[in-house]
């Protein structure tokens, strides 16, 4: 995925959905740009006040905040993706490529498919004549404590529920897969944050014994002038 960004200093998120950024740096407040965020998390550790933001902008005239908060770079030196729509699109990048090894091969690939008994949609459906359909369910992976991955990052009813419905696909005897789209340069390794939702813990250990397929895939960011390269290539540890 390539995406032309442009640099700002953060200042504050509020609200959720709203950041407050200075664009170029500046120190100035009355240069201050509302941005959207398209993050429902709680985003702990990637919004601290004077990492670096970088924001892509809308064509689109209707939009109240035109700017959007892609990437972020932290003090430290890190890269997050902020931005969980990017991990979808990065999933099915990577299912087209053919760099989801555990995934490859097969013919067909349906987006949004209504499934379940919760009135659930599956992220991507894999079908292959002759081979068990893939059901994949994609979550954002961005909390990174003592080098540790962990998701959630606040209590989850919504991947609460889509745990019951993976297992039941894989009771069905279909193939259930649970995909951590890791989108922090310093994570290398996820495990369930059991200290924030115990029940999603627990929940996913079932899961895993009931024959869901748990894998994690890590985003590789490269940065060249304002030009961002993110590419979900990297398989590294979940942790159950």
């Amino acid at each position: 995925m390539k995406l032309k960004l442009r640099p700002a200093r953060l200042i504050k998120r509020y609200k959720r959905f709203l950041v407050d950024v200075a664009p170029g740096g500046q120190n100035n407040d009355e240069t201050l740009v509302t941005m959207h965020v398209a993050n429902t998390g709680a985003m702990t550790g990637c919004a601290t006040p004077g990492d670096t933001v970088w924001y892509s902008q809308s064509a689109n005239a209707k939009r109240k905040y035109p700017h959007s908060w892609e990437i972020n770079q932290t003090q430290d030196g890190h890269c997050i993706c902020v931005n969980t729509l990017r991990a979808n699109q990065l999933v099915e990048e990577a299912l087209l490529a053919g760099s989801l090894i555990e995934l490859a091969d097969y013919d067909e690939l349906s987006r949004e498919v209504k499934y379940g008994l919760e009135n659930s949609r599956i992220d991507f459906l894999l079908q292959s004549q002759g081979r068990r359909q893939a059901y994949i369910e994609v979550k954002s992976v961005t909390l990174l404590d003592q080098g540790q991955g962990y998701f959630p990052d606040a209590v989850s009813l919504r991947g609460q529920k889509h745990l019951r419905e993976l297992s039941l696909l894989a009771k069905q005897g279909h193939r259930a897969i649970l995909l951590f789209a890791v989108l922090h340069s310093g994570i290398d390794s996820v495990t369930a944050a059991t200290h924030i939702d115990p029940v999603y813990a627990q929940l996913l250990s079932q899961a895993e014994q009931a024959g869901v397929e748990i894998f994690a895939y890590k985003a590789l960011f490269r940065l060249q002038t304002n030009q961002w390269d993110m590419d979900l290539c990297r398989k590294i540890p979940f942790i159950l």
